[in-house]
C-alpha cells in the first residue's frame, strides 16, 4: 500500500453492486470456489454499503444484484478511475465480461468521460492497479496482461497528466512495471523503491490481505481521511500494526465470507468524486 500522494482527489461518491442468491453457490461463482453462507456474505456486504454511507459521508449508488452475473459483486474489477475519467475494463474471463455493462452506464450516468478497451487482445482487472495519487502500478497477472497495462498508461498519461512508473514488462516506455498486485506488501514496495524517485512510506503488516486497504478522503469540511480495512474479526494479527498509522481515521469492515469467492476491499466498491447530473 503506498502513502497517497497530494494528487488524489476528495470522494464524493461510491458504487456497489448487491450480492446474488447465485454466489452462494460454488457451482454459481465459478469453477473452484467454495460454496458461501449467503446470509453472511450479504451482511457483510450490507455493512460496508453503510459504513460508506454514515462513517465517510459518501453518497452511495447500489446496482441491483444480477443473478447471471454471481460475481458481481466484485465491480471494483469492472473499471478504473481517476478524476472524471473511467477506464472500463475487460476481464479476462468472457464469463465475466457483462459485469462491466451496468458499472458503465452508472458512471456515464454520473457524468465520467467513458473510455473502452477497443483491443480484444487486453484484459485487465480494476484491482491489478494501484493509483498512489502520483502514479499508476499495474500488476501483470493471470487476469492482467501487457496490453492491458499498457492501455492504462496511455489512458491517464492523456487525461490526468499523472506520472506512471516507466519500465512497463522489462520494456523501455511510460507504462508499469510487471507486479502482482495481490496484497504483496513489501515486495511491491520496493520495486516502487526502484521504479519510481518518490519516497513511499511502507507499514508491514503481519497478514498478506490486510495490505487491501483503501484510503479516502471524503468530501467533508475538517475530517480527515479514513482508511478503510479489514477489520480484527477477520485479521487480529495486522490490527496492532494498523493503529501506528497516524493521521487517518480507521474504519473496519469484515468481508471473510465474500473473501471466499475472491473478494477483497478494493474489489467491493468504486469509489469516484463527482456530481451527479442536475
Amino acid at each position: 500500500m503506498g502513502t497517497p500522494g497530494e494528487g488524489l482527489g476528495r470522494c464524493s461518491h461510491a458504487l456497489i453492486r448487491g450480492v446474488p442468491e447465485s454466489l452462494a453457490s460454488g457451482e454459481g461463482a465459478g469453477a473452484g470456489l467454495p460454496a458461501l453462507d449467503l446470509a453472511k456474505a450479504q451482511r457483510e456486504h450490507g455493512v460496508l454499503g453503510g459504513k460508506l454511507r454514515q462513517r465517510l459521508g459518501l453518497q452511495l449508488l447500489e446496482l441491483p444484484p444480477e443473478e447471471s452475473l454471481p460475481l458481481g459483486p466484485l465491480l471494483g474489477d469492472t473499471a478504473v478511475i481517476q478524476g472524471d475519467t473511467a477506464l472500463i475494463t475487460r476481464p479476462w474471463s468472457p464469463a465475466r465480461r457483462p459485469e462491466v455493462d451496468g458499472v458503465r452506464k452508472a458512471l456515464h450516468d454520473l457524468g465520467l468521460r467513458i473510455v473502452e478497451m477497443a483491443d480484444e487482445n487486453a484484459t485487465l482487472d480494476g484491482t491489478d492497479v494501484l493509483f498512489t495519487g502520483r502514479e499508476f502500478f499495474v500488476g501483470l497477472s493471470k487476469w492482467t496482461n501487457h496490453r492491458g497495462a499498457e492501455i492504462v498508461a496511455d489512458t491517464f498519461r492523456v487525461s490526468s497528466g499523472a506520472s506512471l512508473g516507466e519500465g512497463l514488462g522489462g520494456q523501455p516506455g511510460p507504462g508499469a512495471e510487471a507486479l502482482r498486485l495481490e496484497c504483496c506488501l513489501f515486495p511491491l514496495h520496493q520495486a516502487m523503491a526502484v521504479l519510481t524517485d518518490h519516497p513511499y512510506a511502507s507499514l508491514t503488516l503481519p497478514d498478506d490481505a490486510a495490505a487491501d486497504c483503501l484510503f479516502l478522503r471524503p468530501g467533508l469540511p475538517g475530517v480527515p481521511p479514513f482508511l478503510l480495512h479489514r477489520g480484527g474479526g477477520d485479521l487480529p494479527n495486522s490490527q496492532e500494526a494498523l493503529q501506528k498509522l497516524s493521521d487517518v481515521t480507521l474504519v473496519p469492515v469484515s468481508c471473510s465470507e465474500l473473501e471466499k469467492a475472491g473478494a477483497g476491499l478494493s474489489s467491493l466498491c468504486l469509489v469516484l468524486s463527482t456530481r451527479p447530473h442536475s
